[in-house]
């Protein structure tokens, strides 16, 4: 039997580790079916594109044309890697540039190959306490939020939007800390109705913006900033290095979304629900990024 005083410090140590670790990475344990002709399915890790259904859209052609199994498991940029990383995954839709070229450079991750791309918008009461709309660029108008103390949900989860969040306020001087910072921990469309519910600033994407004004009508909230450098927001498309059992379907997958006819699905997706398409293809990203 371990000594009490074995155990109390070991127990410390454990309870030390738990509270130093980062927070846990928005992941799905499942991996949902896209299509299947049989055999273990290719698994495809992503956000927003498979939450917003543009995935399933690709899917569906590209197996149309090609045998496949295919599923999806639901992850932010972060989380995504890092399934990629450990094997869990072998094909990955993130928009967190920087991560994605050291994920190339260590080895792990192959055929990084832009996909397309929409913007990220700076949302908040319609009011605008803050009066960030009159800001000069992004980073001053997360300055103006966190010096008026006003409610800003954070996702918290070291996704591709919370990357680019956290680039934005170090641009700004700040280090965002008190009870007007509000973390969800949650997946783009639950943090963005968090946001409506507090009356809260959030840094959203515009296809969920889209979406989420059409199905939730997001009371209160106004798009405030659009069009700063700062909120241009590129995916691409990243396979596991080296063999695996799917490495030829992968990229074949990713040559499909770079094809004319994936950028032509990509370009048009949301345009008959939603009035506009809710990405641009590679060629319009490649201009704007």
């Amino acid at each position: 039997m371990m000594p009490w005083r074995a155990w109390f410090i070991s127990a410390v140590l454990a309870l030390a580790l738990l509270w130093s670790a980062p927070p846990s990475l928005a992941a799905e344990d499942k991996c949902r079916p896209l299509c299947s002709s049989g055999g273990t399915a290719l698994a495809i890790a992503t956000g927003s594109p498979g939450e917003l259904g543009l995935l399933g859209a690709l899917a569906d052609a590209f197996c149309e044309k090609r045998p496949a199994a295919l599923c999806w498991r639901k992850a932010g940029s972060g989380a995504s890697l890092r399934l990629l990383k450990q094997g869990a995954v072998d094909l990955v839709l993130v928009h967190a540039p920087e991560a994605e070229k050291q994920a190339v450079a260590q080895g792990w991750a192959a055929d990084r190959t832009l996909i397309g791309g929409n913007r990220f918008y700076l949302v908040g009461p319609s009011g605008d306490p803050a009066r960030v709309a009159e800001a000069a660029n992004a980073a001053e108008a997360y300055a103006r939020i966190a010096k008026n103390r006003a409610r800003f949900v954070t996702r918290a989860d070291n996704s591709g939007t919370h990357k680019r969040e956290m680039a934005i306020w170090r641009e700004a001087g700040v280090q965002p800390e008190g009870d007007w910072y509000l973390p969800s921990r949650d997946f783009m469309m639950a943090s963005l109705r968090l946001a409506a519910r507090k009356g809260a600033y959030f840094m959203t994407d515009s296809s969920t913006w889209l979406v989420g004004r059409a199905r939730f009508g997001l009371d209160g909230l106004a798009v405030l900033r659009a069009d700063d450098p700062e909120l241009a927001n590129a995916y691409h498309a990243l396979r596991r290095a080296g063999k695996s059992p799917h490495s030829q379907l992968a990229r074949e997958f990713i040559a499909f979304f770079a094809s004319p006819a994936g950028q032509r699905i990509i370009a048009s997706y949301g345009r008959r629900a939603y009035g506009q398409p809710l990405y641009e293809n590679a060629a319009k990203a490649l201009k704007t990024h």
